[in-house]
């Protein structure tokens, strides 16, 4: 097999360097440039079985030259790296053909991997993408921790798709506004995004919200009513705290996702539709399933692709940008321009924000709407803050609880969510995995995946933990604590 050759364009000598000898160690030849002139040329002249550039070129924006790529030579690969850690930037990339869109600072380990992968796919012509709206102003995402990268990476993946999307993640992280950024960039845009909460609507409304009824259908049903799959015929349908929807409604549900049709409450002429389902929850749909309080099979149908929305405490460092986001944000509304210090950013940064986003926006407003002072200082913040409420601030103290108890009060949380009824049978194996599953991730993060050790600690012989391990779908990856 002939020698692949990588070119590289970067205007960083020190990661040129890096990326040469990480790829030449692995046998791939390396032409590097730190200009968008000579790489095209390149590109012109035949030369290169797969192209790396960054985004900020002196000469051109990366980006740019991607179309142009794509256009005189379509089955040459197109991985791109950047500084600029946006959501615009990898929709961008993916819109423009990239094949790979990488932030920097990245793993050099994770870059020759996406080499490889790039170069043992068979070429073809790849369709260019829309490149649809592209403002920053209208970024629906903020942040550019490692988390919010991979989320982003995850939605440029997803933007030219019509998969089934379910997004989980606390409170106030943000979960709709990751699913109007998959509408508002994706093919669907023209058509209308439509959000439900299940929460929020009384259960026996649920279906008639959903997919409509018929007048007469029910008392006080006096006309037609349309339900929210028809509104978002074409479109996007969010639906909101799926693990709140009632068993009756997720029957009918998924026989919208099997079959693509639906009949009004009080209706009988089957209606097709032809919709994009996102749906979101705070709730763990796994134990609901366990619990016999969510379909199995829906969930399946629902968690075509998953996405986690890391809680804020996890992505402390998107903090600032956060802040400066809302207060512009509250400029823009007419309210005061305010700044904070350095000592208070750094107070909000070690918060725990039990809230989440949703938490830190209001806090925000009330900083530019209640003070007078323009530079917000740690004094400011620290009585905010000490304002909250104690239940919030952190979970119930568990500290003396012993396993024992923390089961029994499972349990009895188990069976009164049944209310007066009971749970469906097989309680017995349902438990025991619930717990066997926490039992050995843990083990085997202590033991960085070593199944050996791992079975010496559980006292378990070692062909009944592979056993449990396949049983169970727990994924080993040694050298990982």
């Amino acid at each position: 097999m002939a020698e692949s050759t990588v070119l590289v364009a970067d205007d960083d000598q020190a990661i040129r360097v890096v990326v040469t000898q990480a790829l030449s160690r692995n046998g791939y030849m390396v032409r590097a440039t730190s200009n968008a002139a000579t790489l095209w040329k390149w590109v012109e002249d035949g030369e290169g079985d797969l192209v790396i550039t960054d985004v900020v070129l002196p000469d051109e924006n990366g980006l740019d030259l991607l179309p142009r790529i794509r256009k005189l030579r379509p089955d040459l690969r197109i991985v791109v790296m950047s500084a600029q850690n946006t959501l615009l930037t990898a929709v961008k990339a993916a819109q423009r053909g990239a094949f790979e869109y990488l932030p920097k600072p990245f793993d050099l380990s994770e870059l020759v991997a996406v080499v490889k992968k790039a170069l043992s796919q068979p070429t073809g012509r790849t369709e260019r993408r829309d490149e649809g709206r592209g403002d920053e102003e209208q970024l629906p995402l903020i942040g550019s921790s490692p988390a919010m990268q991979e989320i982003y990476r995850t939605l440029a993946r997803l933007i030219a798709t019509d998969l089934t999307v379910m997004i989980t993640g606390e409170s106030g992280t943000g979960k709709e506004l990751v699913a109007k950024a998959l509408h508002d960039y994706g093919p669907r845009r023209a058509g209308s995004f439509v959000a439900i909460n299940m929460a929020a609507i009384p259960r026996e409304l649920i279906e008639s919200e959903l997919f409509g009824h018929e007048r007469g259908a029910f008392t006080g049903a006096t006309q037609r009513h349309i339900g929210r799959f028809e509104q978002a015929e074409g479109g996007t349908l969010f639906l909101d705290e799926i693990g709140d929807m009632p068993v009756e409604a997720q029957t009918r549900l998924l026989r919208v996702l099997q079959e693509g049709e639906y009949t009004t409450v009080g209706g009988r002429t089957p209606i097709r539709t032809n919709v994009r389902i996102i749906a979101a929850t705070h709730h763990n749909l796994r134990r609901l399933v366990s619990q016999g309080l969510f379909r199995e099979d829906l969930f399946y149908r629902l968690n075509v692709v998953p996405i986690r929305l890391p809680p804020l405490r996890e992505r402390a460092e998107d903090v600032p940008a956060l802040v400066r986001h809302f207060l512009a944000q509250a400029a823009s509304e007419g309210l005061p321009e305010k700044r904070v210090d350095e000592t208070a950013m750094e107070r909000l940064r070690a918060y725990r924000w039990p809230g989440n986003v949703r938490e830190l926006e209001n806090l925000v407003r009330r900083l530019a709407a209640l003070y007078s002072q323009e530079l917000i200082g740690a004094d400011v913040i620290e009585a905010e803050l000490s304002e909250a409420p104690a239940s919030a601030a952190e979970p119930e103290d568990r500290g003396s609880e012993n396993l024992g108890s923390a089961v029994e009060r499972h349990l009895r949380d188990y069976f009164s969510a049944h209310k007066d009824g009971l749970p469906p049978p097989g309680l017995y194996d349902r438990i025991v995995k619930e717990v066997e599953r926490p039992l050995l991730t843990v083990c085997l993060g202590a033991t960085r995946g070593n199944q050996i050790k791992a079975s010496e600690l559980l006292g378990l012989n070692r062909n009944t933990l592979r056993k449990k391990l396949r049983e169970l779908d727990i994924q080993v990856v040694r050298g990982v604590k």
